[in-house]
């Protein structure tokens, strides 16, 4: 029950109270299935037994009224479910899609993407199906099923008893059929998500794939998922049709009993031949529920599992959010400084007692081996994650106490792994400002070296591009997404690695560009080239999520460590014959 309510809750006031409308329409016209027979009743007894045809057109044309009005009321119900139900639908999608907007990185980690897709689609459409079908086929069964009982009942209570003492023996077979039910169909949710995962994985690394020449061994793993999501679809139907039999000899022993138990009371004369025709003409109102007791358990089962999965999407929160006393700030100037910041990743220490402190308009470089926690403190920064020991605080105020909106509108951030949308150039650059003008963003592009290259596009800055930039190099793509970075006139710039696939002659013009931005910003530079950094004010060294050394160019030379090897190594100078201090420029 808390699933529906948690549903209805989504829908909207007035839809919800058109949604409550049709449901009653559906119990009156499941009531109003009993006018008919009543009817033909008298049809037998009154007009084709005493052979009397004065109340034969009347009958007709009220039986023709009757079902006239019973489909018109039953059209009308299906379309406001459909209409209330897409409501809902549209409400959840919305919904989710902005839980998903706010949500922590971390989630994105613990949640695979082929899961979370699965959940917006397949999972929520179960939700709009229980709402168009499932709820208002429910009541049209029971409604069906208990004023049938009890009309017969008053007809001739003989027969009806012997109509209804089918009913426990059905009771006991949904006992066993819904016994464990509920782990296959869990089950099978997992084994399309895992799926969908596959395939989502397998499009977005289709590169990949081409270049190793492994589109067979992709198929084979796609293969092993799709057959287990098939296994699992059978496991639910080999159960159904092992009681399906059963319900089916039931739902068919109605008809026999009344065909013989009524045709006997009738010769008898314990009842008459209307009456036998009203319990021919209801009995398949009796073995229908029955019938649709084992689709509607399947559906219902199905329903529970797809929206717990969608609910349990809806109830999570982001565990990073605005403190009760953030301040807000009117704009980022620059300040930096980590106060022994120690961070931690799913028990793996990534940064360990880290403090560095820098000006609003210096430049700070962060250099270091792979997976010494480079990228892990521009995080930090964001408040993509939380520091487990420590404290960041900008612009001499505690990362804590900032709005996140504020905070993150102030970093314009150009990474490595690049991530262009499908659309315009101008579109991609414009994405963190949406009032520039067509001029400005000509600017920024220039300043990142991109202009000459985008002008060469097919359409120009109006170029639609591909997914993920396709169609674009390495080098393009960086230099878009500094463009981007740019274009947001931020008060902290950081450049992760976003010219490592640029030739020199570009970097050096990129870094000429950024010495002459029209706004003041500091700059955070993440790079292995020397060439990127040694202009920075202050250069420092990570090792092992340790701070090991720190300086300026000529000061880290003369330490001759991490740095100075680098320099060595990108220069073609032997380690050991390289001069120390500043002969080593």
């Amino acid at each position: 029950m808390e699933n529906i309510r948690w549903l209805f809750g989504l829908m909207d006031k007035k839809y919800r109270k058109w949604h409550i409308l049709a449901l009653c329409i559906s119990a009156v016209t499941s009531l109003t299935l009993l006018i008919n027979p009543t009817l033909q009743k008298r049809l037998v007894d009154e007009v084709i037994v005493k052979q009397n045809p004065e109340p034969l057109l009347g009958l007709l044309i009220a039986m023709l009224v009757v079902k006239i009005c019973h489909e018109g009321s039953r059209y009308f119900m299906v379309i406001t479910l459909e209409r209330t139900s897409q409501n809902v639908l549209f409400n959840l999608r919305v919904r989710l899609f902005t839980r998903l907007q706010h949500q922590d990185t971390r989630f994105f980690d613990l949640h695979r993407t082929g899961d979370l897709m699965t959940r917006m689609s397949a999972d929520t459409d179960w939700c709009r199906h229980f709402l168009s079908y499932i709820d208002y086929a429910v009541i049209d069964n029971v409604v069906m099923f208990l004023s049938t009982s009890v009309y017969l009942f008053w007809i001739n209570w003989k027969l009806a008893l012997a109509l209804v003492c089918v009913t426990p023996l059905l009771m006991v077979i949904t006992k066993f059929y819904s016994k464990g039910s509920r782990k296959l169909f869990m089950a099978m949710r997992e084994r399309q998500s895992e799926m969908n995962a596959a395939a989502q994985e397998n499009i977005a690394a289709n590169r990949v794939v081409k270049a190793f020449a492994r589109e067979e061994y992709e198929k084979e793993a796609f293969d092993k998922r799709s057959s287990a999501f098939r296994d699992a679809n059978l496991a639910i139907n080999k159960r159904w049709l092992t009681f399906y039999p059963f319900i089916e000899i039931l739902a068919n022993a109605m008809t026999l009993l009344t065909v013989f138990f009524g045709g006997y009371l009738m010769i008898r004369g314990d009842m008459s031949a209307g009456d036998l025709t009203v319990f021919t003409s209801l009995s398949w109102a009796l073995s229908v529920p029955m019938r649709n007791l084992g689709n509607l358990l399947n559906d219902w089962q199905r329903f529970i599992t797809c929206s717990s999965k969608v609910m349990e999407m809806d109830m999570s929160r982001a565990d990073i959010v605005d403190a009760p006393d953030a301040v807000d700030h009117d704009h980022v100037q620059g300040a930096v400084e980590f106060r022994h910041v120690s961070f931690d990743h799913d028990g793996t220490s990534v940064l360990k007692d880290v403090s560095f402190q820098v000006e609003p308009g210096k430049t700070l470089a962060i250099m270091g081996p792979t997976g010494s926690g480079k990228t892990t403190i521009i995080q930090l920064l964001a408040r993509c994650y939380e520091v487990r020991q420590g404290e960041i605080l900008l612009d001499g105020c505690p990362i804590k106490r900032w709005k996140l909106q504020q905070l993150r509108d102030g970093i314009g951030t150009a990474t490595q792994d690049v991530f262009l949308f499908s659309d315009t150039v101008e579109g991609n650059i414009a994405f963190g400002n949406q009032e520039l003008t067509e001029e400005q963003v000509q600017d920024f592009a220039r300043r990142a070296a991109a202009d000459d290259f985008i002008r060469g596009l097919s359409d120009g800055y109006d170029t639609i591009v591909g997914e993920r930039g396709v169609g674009l190099s390495g080098g393009q793509k960086q230099r878009i997404a500094l463009a981007r970075a740019l274009a947001v006139q931020p008060g902290i710039l950081v450049m992760d690695d976003t010219t490592s696939a640029v030739d020199m002659e570009t970097e050096q013009y990129i870094q000429r560009q950024l010495r002459e931005l029209p706004y003041e910003c500091t700059k955070i530079i993440i790079a292995q080239r020397i060439s990127s950094v040694k202009e920075a004010d202050e250069i420092i060294v990570l090792q092992n999520g340790e701070i090991a050394e720190r300086g300026t160019h000529e000061e880290l030379l003369k330490h001759r460590g991490y740095y100075w090897e680098t320099f060595c190594l990108q220069n073609g100078i032997e380690v050991e014959a390289a001069p120390s201090g500043k002969e080593a420029k």
